[in-house]
């Protein structure tokens, strides 16, 4: 009787634990499920927006590719008056010059010859007018004839200008007639920009035998744009036409002129002609050698253009997604130029059909129903 007892139990407690894992079995498989559910619930749907490819008026503009020049009518070059050794370089590329700056020195063998010279005529000069005066109070007094007089008139004279050749010449070396130093001041005539500098301490300088300039210097409140324009393209082009430049080195932004002139000759290597713009420059933002492009609208043309978000480039391949029959395929596409947030489309679609224009990119990887 108590074995049929214990056998009992032992079958009630098999069942118990058998429930209780079928319970948490279901409990685990219904909560997978929820959270399943839960994560496709926040998988993110982006929406598509569509377009029409339409046909407007797209204006047509010439790009010139330019650079930045220093007005040459404000370039200073200074070469050394006098052949000698250079002693200091007071400036380097870059520096602001005032008129009058002292901007290197030389020692020159040419300026001490210079200040003997001047030296040697004023004694003449002077000897020579005492002896004008002399022959002049004898022929006043009947001692001496006329003759004598004009003489030593005619050598005074003589002696005056040679003075005065030796003055210009020191003067020429900016040397003052009192110094007894061989040193030369090289200073500049105008207020700019160091451009260049060719020469260092201790370098010998001829001013005769010397192609470069000592030092280069520029004023670049104003400066010249020049841009090539393409002998193909010269009928488009006209003095006085409105131009836009923009820079390289500052992009987004833009400076407007016009055209001051065209060269009158192509460049026969390039079949280029030289377009001149010329441009303020307070702030000296545009710098000599500087790269930009000279923009000229010469016309409009109608054409389709579709907004800028809808093409999508990658490598070479240009493309867009068209919806057309309740489908959206990936067509390739070639592309002119964009204006105001819109491409003009030069082949690869048709007026009236609808491209992706916003979310295009979800839908690469395939075509969507």
């Amino acid at each position: 009787m108590m074995l049929d007892r214990d056998r009992c139990l032992n079958f009630a407690l098999a069942l118990i634990s058998f429930g209780a894992v079928v319970s948490i079995f279901s409990c685990g498989h219904s909560s997978g499920q929820s959270n399943t559910t839960s994560v496709k619930d926040q998988l993110p749907e982006g929406p598509v927006h569509y377009a029409r490819v339409t046909e407007e008026l797209i204006p047509e503009t010439l790009d010139l590719t330019a650079k930045v020049q220093a007005d040459p009518t404000k370039v200073v070059r200074i070469f050394p008056p006098a052949s000698g050794r250079v002693a200091t370089i007071e400036v380097k590329p870059g520096d602001h010059v005032r008129r009058g700056q002292t901007v290197a020195t030389l020692n020159s063998s040419d300026v001490a010859s210079a200040r003997s010279d001047y030296a040697k005529a004023k004694i003449e000069t002077d000897r020579a007018g005492h002896a004008a005066d002399r022959q002049k109070l004898l022929l006043e007094h009947g001692a001496a004839p006329e003759k004598d007089y004009i003489d030593a008139r005619a050598q005074a004279d003589s002696a005056r200008a040679e003075l005065a050749r030796a003055q210009q010449r020191l003067e020429l070396f900016n040397v003052s007639l009192s110094s007894d130093t061989d040193r030369v001041s090289l200073i500049s005539p105008a207020a700019g920009v160091v451009l260049d500098v060719s020469a260092a301490p201790g370098e010998f300088s001829r001013s005769l035998d010397s192609a470069n300039p000592l030092v280069t210097i520029a004023d670049l409140d104003n400066v010249w744009i020049i841009g090539d324009l393409y002998e193909k393209d010269a009928a488009k082009l006209s003095r006085l036409k409105p131009v836009t430049v923009t820079l390289q080195a500052y992009e987004g932004q833009q400076w407007s002129g016009h055209v001051d002139s065209i060269s009158g000759a192509l460049d026969p290597t390039t079949r280029t002609l030289k377009v001149r713009v010329a441009l303020p420059n307070p702030k000296q933002l545009l710098k000599p050698e500087m790269f930009g492009t000279i923009h000229v609208k010469v016309g409009a043309h109608k054409a389709l253009v579709v907004p800028a978000a809808a093409v999508i480039r990658e490598g070479n391949a240009t493309t867009v997604f068209v919806h057309s029959n309740g489908k959206t395929e990936q067509r390739a596409i070639t592309t002119g130029q964009s204006v105001d947030g819109k491409v003009e489309i030069l082949s690869g679609l048709h007026g009236g059909e609808e491209v992706a224009a916003e979310g295009a990119e979800l839908l690469q990887g395939g075509s969507s129903e």
